[in-house]
């Protein structure tokens, strides 16, 4: 797991806000991809799902934001399905980002 920190423009006073970003990664099998991404965006805080074959090619890139919730998810859940169903194991790398302490 690597940390960095990020400094993001604070748009109310145009002041500087630090942020921390946190990488995870999870290896699952082909059948659970899609249960699992819907865990991780349900756990909140997420920037960035990337979802890698086992020699580490990057099959989908799914960047997220505050607020895409429900219906605006149903297409990106019909392609993480097409693809789990072309692999047996991949990995799940997850982009999280979090208030500096």
């Amino acid at each position: 797991m690597a940390e960095d920190v990020v400094k993001k423009e604070n748009e109310a006073g145009g002041g500087r806000e630090e942020r921390r970003r946190r990488y995870e990664q999870y290896k699952v099998a082909g059948d659970r991809v899609v249960e699992k991404v819907k865990e991780i965006v349900r756990e909140g805080n997420v920037r960035r799902i990337t979802i890698r074959n086992e020699e580490g090619r990057t099959l989908i890139e799914i960047p997220l934001t505050i607020g895409v919730v429900g219906a605006v998810l149903a297409p990106v859940w019909a392609a993480i399905g097409a693809i789990a169903a072309l692999v047996a194991n991949c990995s799940i790398e997850v982009e999280r980002e979090e208030p500096a302490a």
